[in-house]
Order: structure tokens, then sequence, then C-alpha cells
């Protein structure tokens, strides 16, 4: 066990050596405040905060000397190449030259930037650059990688190849903490999370025992052809479990979504669309919150 964070909302937290522990919210959340907490960088503003069993405000370089930060926006020198912003960094903890060249190597092939390391950091695409920031948090060899809304701003393809870095530092031991108001991502890489609103951690656990907690198996997601689908809420109402109104949509919580959909119909409702998925993380914290995951 690495530390733990009490009196956070009257809830504790552990995060385990070797898991991948996330904070999944919207912006605002107090994600962010919660990881520069964690990274020893600002004060804790109430209650008990160990890491590695030690205490931040009086073991503050210790600890950062045992992590690696990956920050929510890329703090890259982009006027020099992909291979120097690696030695410098390196330089940074006080390794040798030799070891830091040796690590850089090591490094650019696990982010897949061999090919690059002579280029300037400016024209590289936002994959390659949130790439180049994962691998130089790693240059120490650090037992805790702290990621702050880690695939912001990129595309698909991009997101799963970080995806696939990530999930490969998991199986070589590193333990990873992240924030994200994905809930993609937090289902694909995350052991275990915390929900985050308004400051306050409103449910814990792995996320299929959050979505078994507060969720069905299946979502019936219907569209009817008006601009207030609350006037169909009620005539919908007992078909499933329970019954949510978004903007453009209903939502009716079900075990057995196309049961669901045959028992609309038999009640003479036509929707525009009508569609049966699995339940995410974005259902749990719309019932947990009253609203989605979407900025």
């Amino acid at each position: 066990m690495f530390g733990s964070l009490a009196a956070v909302d009257g809830i504790d937290f552990v995060v385990r050596r070797g898991e991948a522990f996330g904070f999944l919210g919207p912006n605002g959340a107090g994600k962010s405040s919660t990881m520069r907490m964690i990274g020893a960088v600002s004060p804790v503003s109430g209650g008990e905060l160990t890491i590695f069993g030690l205490d931040p405000a009086a073991h503050g370089p210790a600890i950062r000397a045992r992590l690696g930060v990956v920050p929510q926006r890329d703090t890259l020198d982009e006027e020099l190449t992909v291979e120097e912003n690696i030695w410098i960094y390196g330089r940074y903890f006080g390794l040798s030259r030799r070891v830091v060249r040796e690590r850089a190597t090591e490094l650019l092939g696990f982010a897949q930037l061999t090919e690059r390391a002579g280029s300037k950091v400016e024209p590289l695409s936002g994959g390659m650059k949130r790439r180049l920031t994962i691998a130089r948090s790693l240059v120490s060899d650090p037992e805790i990688l702290l990621l702050d809304e880690p695939t912001t701003g990129l595309d698909p393809q991009a997101r799963h190849a970080l995806w696939d870095r990530l999930f490969r530092l998991k199986r070589q031991g590193v333990t990873l903490v992240l924030t994200t108001h994905y809930m993609d991502e937090a289902e694909q890489l995350c052991d275990r999370l915390v929900v985050m609103d308004h400051g306050k951690i409103v449910a814990a656990g792995s996320p299929r025992e959050l979505i078994e907690r507060y969720s069905t198996r299946e979502v019936l997601e219907l569209r009817f052809p008006s601009d207030d689908h609350a006037q169909y809420a009620a005539r919908v109402g007992g078909v499933g479990e329970r019954v949510e109104v978004l903007p453009d949509r209903l939502l009716v919580y079900a075990g057995d979504g196309d049961a669901a959909a045959s028992a609309v119909h038999a009640r003479g409702l036509e929707p525009m669309s009508a569609l049966v998925r699995r339940s995410t993380l974005e259902d749990v914290f719309l019932f947990l919150t009253g609203r989605t995951l979407v900025d």
C-alpha cells in the first residue's frame, strides 16, 4: 500500500502497489486539486494524506523523487529535440549523462518515438507529444506515475495508442494514479476508482462494481420527435427500473433492453430511434449527480 487520503468527505481510500487508480468526474470536480496534493506540491486543505507512509508537508522532496508526473498540459521544450527533452529532464534528477542517454533510448522505444529522436518537438502531433511527456516522466524510474487528464484533446486513434502504453507500464509494475472525465477511459484503464463531484467523493469501487451497484445491465435510449422529452417520461414509466430525462433523449434502465423496447412499442409509442446498450460509468455518474460527464 502506498498511502491513504483520509477525511475526504468522510471517505478513506488507499492506492495499492501496481494498480491503476482513477479519479472520475467533470472539470471542476476537484480531481486536479487532489492530484496536486498527492504530488506533494499543494498543501492538504483538510484531513490527512500520506504517500509511501510519509507526510508530504514534511517530506515533499523525498516523495517527489519517487513520483513521475504527467500534467494536464504538456510542458515540453519545443525548441529542443525529442531526445534532448528527456536528457534535460533526467539531469534534473541528478542522473549521470550515461544513464540519462541509456534511459532516453529505452523510453523512446517504449513511446514509439525512436525514429523521431532527433526531431524538434514543435511539429509533432498531439499524440506524439503526449507520449513524449509520459516517456520523460519515466526517466527517474518512478514508483508511482500521476497522470492528470492524460488523453484530453487527442483523437480516438491517439487515445488508444496512449492507453496501450499505459497498459504496458502497469504490467511492468508501475502504479498509475490518473484523473479523467472520459468514462470509457476510466473503464479501460482503472482497476479501482472514485467518482468525484463538487470536490467530494460520491462513490468508490471497481468500474464493474460501480455499474452493478448504481445501474442496470442494459440501457434503452429513446429519441422522440420533440424538443421536450420530459412529456414522454410518464408514458414509459414502469417499463424499466427507472427513467432519466436528458434534453435530447430518454434513458430507460432495465435488465433486458430489448424487452423494454418491445414494451414501449406495445404502449403505442413510436420513437424516432431506439438503441439498446450496456450500462457504463456515465450512467453511474448520471445516477449519482443528476448530470452527465459531458462538459
